[in-house]
Parts: structure tokens; sequence; C-alpha cells
């Protein structure tokens, strides 16, 4: 396991984060123990989770997975790890996580923190992320950005003071962001230097084979701010394994919450899969393997967020460590990639 410094931050996250966001749902409490006390017994340090999770979002379940990390925390040396945490930004849906008004201002942020903290059962939490933007963004494979959709949104200086305050309480260490585009990403950074501010350093988006939008305009804007990468979904919810090939795989996120499988049933998603298996199968790897190689091998990759349903997974996910993908592979999958430009962005 090598672990990199996340952006100009102090932290030393490991290169393979823990996600977390079954937890509470398709996992039990003795599941997840399972799967963290394996996790960390493999060397990561660096375990995500958001006050909204478990996915998809309920009423009745809301909270639960940081409740079940907390659990589990506070047997741990907490001074080793590395917990990072978000707080859920504006949406007509979730309206039980503090009523439907739920920007990114004062009441809000701080509500979220004392929760998040408390069911943790730690006095800081490292790494403190905006869920989404607070403004109008397209999201989660809409296509275009439309003006139309502009609402009101907490200036972000004002959002970059109430962290500031945070921070100095000492109740989060670093601030990121997450699903976040080129705009959001210098704007915070700009403001930061400009009103002598706490600096964003850590971005969470999607990132895989058959999402590499991140590598258009936000790997520029990420380097020249020393913002660093935790690449989430690197599996494509799962369709990069090959299993839904035939159909939509039984037990499988996408036949149990058909809603999320939205952004991946796309034109040439199925092809584009087919053609990256076989990439794998002629180089005797599992599809995991490769696509999970892959996100890794990127220069503005600081870590790739994994999850996990069963153990079997989550040992199939961390023995891609151990894989290092040549340059004729990658010449293989860049030719995929010609022929089938992100699919599902």
């Amino acid at each position: 396991m090598e672990y990199k410094r996340l952006g100009d931050s102090d932290l030393l996250v490991s290169e393979i984060c823990l996600g977390t966001m079954t937890y509470g749902h398709q996992n039990t409490i003795e599941d997840a123990r399972e799967q963290l006390d394996y996790a960390i017994a493999q060397g990561i340090n660096f375990i995500d989770t958001a006050e909204m999770y478990p996915v998809p979002g309920r009423a009745d379940t809301q909270g639960k997975t940081e409740e079940y990390i907390g659990d589990w925390l506070v047997q741990q040396p907490r001074d080793k790890l590395i917990i990072a945490t978000k707080v859920a930004g504006p949406t007509s849906r979730l309206s039980w996580i503090r009523g439907e008004k739920r920007q990114i201002d004062r009441p809000n942020v701080e509500q979220a923190v004392e929760d998040s903290l408390k069911r943790l059962r730690t006095d800081y939490i490292d790494l403190y992320q905006i869920h989404w933007p607070d403004r109008y963004v397209p999201l989660f494979g809409a296509p275009d950005y439309d003006k139309a959709q502009e609402r009101e949104t907490t200036p972000i200086a004002e959002q970059l003071e109430i962290f500031a305050d945070l921070i100095k309480a000492g109740k989060i260490r670093y601030l990121g962001l997450s699903n976040e585009t080129p705009w959001g990403v210098c704007e915070f950074c700009h403001l930061a230097k400009q009103l002598g501010l706490p600096k964003i350093v850590s971005i969470q988006n999607a990132f895989n084979l058959i999402n590499r939008v991140f590598q258009i305009h936000l790997a520029e804007a990420c380097r020249f701010n020393n913002v660093g990468l935790l690449a989430y979904s690197p599996l494509g919810f799962g369709v990069l394994t090959g299993k839904h090939l035939n159909g939509k795989a039984e037990q499988s996120r996408m036949a149990l919450f058909p809603g999320f499988g939205q952004r991946y049933d796309k034109t040439n998603m199925i092809e584009a899969v087919r053609a990256y298996v076989e990439i794998a199968h002629k180089h005797n790897l599992t599809p995991a393997q490769l696509a999970l190689a892959f996100v890794r091998s990127r220069w503005f990759v600081t870590s790739t967020i994994i999850g996990a349903t069963t153990m079997g997974q989550l040992q199939e996910n961390l023995n891609s460590l151990e894989v290092t993908l040549d340059q004729d592979i990658l010449a293989e999958i860049d030719r995929v990639y010609a022929r089938y430009p992100n699919p599902t962005p």
C-alpha cells in the first residue's frame, strides 16, 4: 500500500480509500466491522462516509453509516486513521435531513458537523467535504448546464468563512469538495487565497473507464491548485465488473435500486464495457482488477474509493493493488476509449 499527500494538507492517505455507503442498508453492523478490520489490516488508513448514507437515502436509515463507523472507531487508535465525511447540499429530496432548505450556510453546516461528530463518536473530522455544490450544477450524469435552473446560493466566500471557524475550533481539519466543476474548484481556491481562508485540499468526483470526463478540464484545474482527486465509482456502479453484460445481475445495486442505474443506462455503455472485459480476460485479469488498476494509474488520482457488499468483493478489489498496467494494455484501453468516449459521464 502506498500513501500520498492529499493536496497541500499534512494528510498521508492510502492509495485505496474504503467507501461505506452500503453500511446500514445492504451491510449490517457486523459486516461493517469485518470490512473495516480487514481493510485496516491491509494498510488502508482512509475511510469515507457521509451524513446522508446509506444509499439510497431514506429517513429511517439516514446516519446509520456514520453510526456503524463510530461504533468501530472508538476501539481504534484515532490518530492513525483519516476519517472523511460530507455535508449534504440543497435538494428537493432528503427532506428528513434538516428540512428541504438545506444550503451550505452556517446553521446547516454547524448542525451537520455536530451530528456527524456525535454519530462518528470522535472529536474531529479529518476531511469534511461538500457532498455536492450549494449552487446549481448538472449532477450525476445530467447532460448540460441550464442557466434557467440557477437558484439561490450561499456565496462561496461565506461558505469558506464557516469552515474556517470550524477548523479554528478543531472540529474539522481540512475541507474538500465533491461532484464539483472546474469553475467551482478555481473559485474556491481563488477566494481562499484572496481572503486568507482555508483552501480546499481535495475533490471527490466519479472517474472510471467509462467516465473519464475529469481528465478533460478538471485535471488541469486541480493540478495548478494542488487539489487531489478522490476517485469514486471506479467500477461504474459495478457495471465494469462485467456482471451486467447479459442483464442486471441479481442482488446487485443496479437490480435492487433501478433509479441509481440511470447514470449508466446509456448509449454505447454495454459495448464499451464488453471491450474492456475482453482486454482484462486477454491479460488474465478480472475486469474489476483492470478497472481499478487503470484508475490508480492516473497521475491526478490521489486515492481510489472502493466499496463492497461482500468480503469477496473487497478482497478482489484490494488484490488489484498487485496489478500494474503496462503501456501495451494502456494503449488497448485508449483504443476502446477512442471508439466509446465517456458513454456514462
